[in-house]
Formats: C-alpha cells, structure tokens, sequence
C-alpha cells in the first residue's frame, strides 16, 4: 500500500537491505520462518504487547515480509480472536509467507525455547525465586522501549488525523479505567461501529494477487474442527474417563475461551489444574515465576503445567500434550479465518469500521505501555536513565532487539547489585 514502505522505513532499520528470500509469487519456505521466529523466541521478552514491537520490528521493517498495513489488519484480526493474540499474529504471518507450513513453523520457532525452558524448570533442572532478579527487572526495562517505539510507529501509520488519534486516546481512556478481560473486545466493536458511521471511506486497499495463503475448503474444515472439538472434548471426557483426554479438554478449552491471552488466561489454568489436584498452589506460582523470565508466550505456561503435574502423562510428554492443547485453538482460528479476511478488508463499508479499529488498537497499546509495561518497570530515577539509555540503542543506533535485551539484562543486573 502506498506509504507503507516509507512509514516502515522512518521507524525501521535505516540502510539496511531486508533479509528475505522469496520465490516469484513472494513466498517463503518454511525453514526461513522457522529461523526468523525461533529468533524472536529466543529474544522477545515483555509479554503479548512487546512481541507485537518485535514482530513489527523483525517482519514489517527489516525482513518487509508485509506492510505496516497489513500487519495492522493482522493484528486488529487476532484481537478479535481468542487465545494468545501475538502467536495468532506470528502465526498468521507464517502463514501468508509460507502457507500452512509456514505458519506452523512460526508457531514451533517462537514457542519452543521457552518451553524447553519450563519443562527443563518443570523436571527441577532450576529452582530459584525470581521475584527480585536484577537481570529480569532489566528485560521488563527493555519491553518499555520496545513497546514506545511499536505505538508511535502505528500511532502514525493508524492514527495519523485527529478523528483516529481521538478514537485512539478513548480506547486508552477506556481501557485504563474498565481493566476487566473483556473490556478489549467491546472497546475494538465500539471502536469498529464508530469508524463505520462516522470516518470517511478511506482507499480500499486492493485484494493481495494470487491465491489467499489459505484455501477457503481447508478455511472451513479448520473453523468445524474447532467447534467440534470444543463441543466433544467435554462430552468423551465424561463417556470415557482418561487423564491424558481430561488434560487434553482443559487445556483446549483455556486456549478457545480465553480474550487477551498472557495473564487472562492464569486464572482460568489455575482453576483446571489445581482443584483436581494435579498441581499444586505452590507448583503452579513457582511455574508463574519462571515462566516471567523466559521470552516468547507467556501461553507456554501450560507446558510447564503439564509436565510437572500429576497423575501421568506428565514430564516431556505430558508438557507437550498441553502445550499443543493450549494453541490448537490459535492455529484453526487463525487458519480459518486468513482467507475471508482478505477478501472483506478490501470492501468500503468493512474498510472504514477496520479504520476505527486500527485506532482503538493503537490506544490499546497506549494504555498497555502505562500498564503493566510501565508500572511493572520503571520504580525509580535509575530504571528511568537505564530506559533513555536502551531507547536510544533502540532508536538512535539501530542496534538489533537480541543485542539490546542482552545489554538491558546486564545493565539491570549490575543495578541490582548497586542496589543491595
């Protein structure tokens, strides 16, 4: 689209050719996601907010796998969407670069070192209280950034008049004072019907050439294998009796009901696991704490959560059992619904509600960098030079995200020390 590229190029990485190697069609292989994503697994630290700064980072600016647009358009898709909202994002990127296995190798690559992370954690590989590590307060510092710099690039790419930047600060108005779960998917309605009525038509962004990234069929048979399961988890769970088939339904059924994913969803796993007596209190808050200091979803909790819970399947194949639980949800909703995406977003009426929604999801983003970005952050005089301090490595230098978290973690590391 017309100044996508510009917008992308103002906040991305100047002077830098994009790394990316595609076919005539634009297409990717799936090995070239799996190797993007497994390096933002590895670095993207800050929760479901800051991934969305890192993908945009990584997909939009410096490998131009998408536009900024489109990338919006993706973004305003999973908010809709149940489940983990930055691995629908991730994955839908996949998606469209590489097609189905694509989008499961974005899913493989940005979940697995985190969760060999907790089932490592799980298995007592590591047991230590994080509460009041200085190097994890340095990666909460970093997300602050990260988060910044992802709302002022879509602030001006999606807000850039005042009927959408006003439509942006009462969505951060409103989510700011009415913090409850659902409070996100009313805001983006509302915003969506405003947009509606009262934005004019904006150009309507012409249908992506070639084949969806999804056929409709397979669109379809995703979307009745969601419902179906849904529906007949619970029903088998109760005719045949099994651990690994109840853990299997509790763990789908967290990952479809659940809006806002990260933390949303921690009372709800709680209320599976503990009452039945497979984890106990204490597993599972010291299964929380690890899960604050490894990048990437914070979804693969549930990993964590099988593999150290009880009776068997637990251990690597209990974990694995509930992670794909977890986020087979994601991948069907997000399969589903790519194809029909496409072809709705390009007409007008459609257009102008996306236009509202694109707004309400940058005040989102506002009011997620006060909290829990900020708050949870920045306490004093230091963690604010220490924040200017990677906000410029970020933004002046140009340094990747990899290298900042490793310095901001070293930085927070050495403060704490100072501290005592």
């Amino acid at each position: 689209m017309a100044g996508a590229g510009e917008d992308a190029g103002a906040v991305g990485v100047a002077g830098q050719e994009p790394e990316t190697q595609a076919d005539a069609s634009g297409r990717g292989s799936a090995w070239e996601v799996l190797g993007a994503s497994a390096r933002l697994g590895l670095t993207s630290f800050g929760g479901p907010v800051a991934h969305l700064g890192f993908f945009r980072q990584e997909y939009v600016e410096r490998r131009r796998w998408l536009d900024a647009a489109t990338y919006a358009d993706l973004v305003a898709l999973c908010q809709f969407l149940p489940g983990p909202a930055s691995s629908q994002v991730g994955i839908g990127i996949g998606i469209i670069r590489a097609g189905l296995w694509g989008g499961l190798a974005a899913w493989v690559g940005f979940t697995l070192p985190s969760t060999l992370a907790l089932i490592a954690f799980a298995y007592g590989v590591a047991a230590f209280d994080l509460g009041d590590a200085g190097w994890l307060h340095g990666l909460k510092i970093v997300a602050v950034a990260v988060v910044a710099q992802a709302v002022w690039g879509m602030a001006r790419q999606l807000a850039p008049d005042r009927p959408r930047a006003t439509l942006a600060l009462l969505a951060a108005v409103a989510t700011l004072l009415w913090p409850l779960p659902l409070a996100q998917v009313a805001i983006i309605v509302a915003a969506g019907i405003l947009g509606w009525r009262l934005l004019p038509s904006p150009e309507v962004p012409p249908v992506p050439p070639g084949a969806p990234p999804v056929r409709r069929g397979v669109a379809i048979g995703c979307w009745v294998a969601f419902f179906a399961l849904l529906a007949a988890l619970p029903i088998l769970r109760q005719l045949a009796p099994s651990h690994p088939l109840a853990l299997f339904d509790s763990f789908f059924r967290a990952g479809s009901l659940v809006f806002g994913g990260g933390h949303v969803v921690l009372p709800l796993l709680q209320a599976e696991v503990v009452p039945p007596g497979w984890v106990t209190n204490d597993q599972f808050i010291a299964g929380y704490g690890a899960a604050q200091a490894v990048p990437g979803p914070l979804f693969t909790f549930a990993a964590y959560l099988g593999a150290v819970g009880r009776p068997a399947p637990n251990g690597l194949l209990g974990g694995t059992l509930a992670l794909v639980a977890v986020f087979l949800p994601s991948f069907l909703l997000v399969t589903g619904a790519l194809p029909f995406w496409h072809a709705i977003r390009a007409r007008p009426a459609f257009a102008r509600a996306l236009a509202g929604i694109n707004a309400a999801v940058v005040g989102l983003l506002l009011a997620a960098l006060y909290t829990p970005v900020w708050t949870s952050a920045i306490e004093d005089a230091t963690d604010a030079a220490l924040l200017l301090a990677v906000a410029g490595l970020l933004l002046v230098w140009k340094l990747p995200p990899w290298l900042v978290v490793l310095i901001a973690a070293l930085a927070g590391q050495v403060a704490g020390l100072v501290r005592g």
